[in-house]
């Protein structure tokens, strides 16, 4: 899962990659409200944590300007602001959720994980289609039951198509949310990994849709 962070403080900022990504996300992290801004506008990302206090453009302004333009991912946003008031104005401006700082990374991590299980509309923590099923916190796999072993690249792209049952989705599109900000991707990789998902739980899991990307059903 994509995670954008936007933190202006270095030593913060370092921290919330380092913790996210040992949490199984693919953060990446950009350091004012207009990188942001520019980022959001041409990338794709399952969720952003969301500092109010930057430079260039205040995290408020961002928020407002991505609701805007009718981007639906969940913004969960993390700041030393802390009176109601701050609070009632970042979720009128149209975040999902409201942490302060400092924040423990284990809540943080669980917290994004169910703002992206809700945006998905899975209210359940575990996502069960069929035989399969995928707990994002655990990240543990199962199919009839039995427990799959996974690479984390299987994994992501697993959850990836759990989470959007019965949508086709491109090949960019998922490129995009299994894969870290500049990573060279092999041009038979998505296949490969389609390839073994299928081989570790069943042909039928995942269709292919000729010329278009793929499908899990529902």
């Amino acid at each position: 899962m994509r995670i954008l962070i936007v933190e202006d403080d270095p030593m913060l900022g370092e921290g919330l990659q380092v913790g996210l990504r040992q949490a199984g996300f693919h953060p990446e992290w950009v350091r004012d409200g207009e990188a942001a801004w520019q980022t959001l506008a041409h990338e794709s990302f399952n969720a952003v944590v969301l500092d109010l206090g930057l430079p260039r453009m205040d995290g408020i302004e961002v928020l407002r300007r991505v609701r805007a333009s009718e981007q639906k991912m969940p913004v969960l946003v993390l700041t030393a602001r802390d009176t109601a008031q701050d609070v009632i104005a970042g979720l009128d401006s149209g975040a999902d959720d409201y942490m302060i700082k400092p924040c423990d990374l284990g809540e943080l991590a669980a917290r994004l994980r169910a703002l992206i299980r809700r945006a998905a509309g899975a209210a359940a923590p575990i996502i069960q289609i069929g035989q399969l099923s995928l707990d994002p916190a655990s990240r543990e796999v199962r199919y009839d039951t039995k427990l799959v072993e996974l690479s984390p690249r299987e994994f992501d792209l697993l959850h990836e198509l759990m989470l959007n049952a019965g949508k086709v989705l491109t090949r960019a599109q998922l490129e995009s949310k299994i894969y870290p900000w500049g990573e060279e991707v092999e041009s038979n990789a998505l296949e490969v990994h389609v390839h073994h998902l299928r081989k570790k739980t069943a042909t039928e899991v995942i269709k292919t849709v000729r010329g278009v990307g793929y499908l899990m059903p529902k």
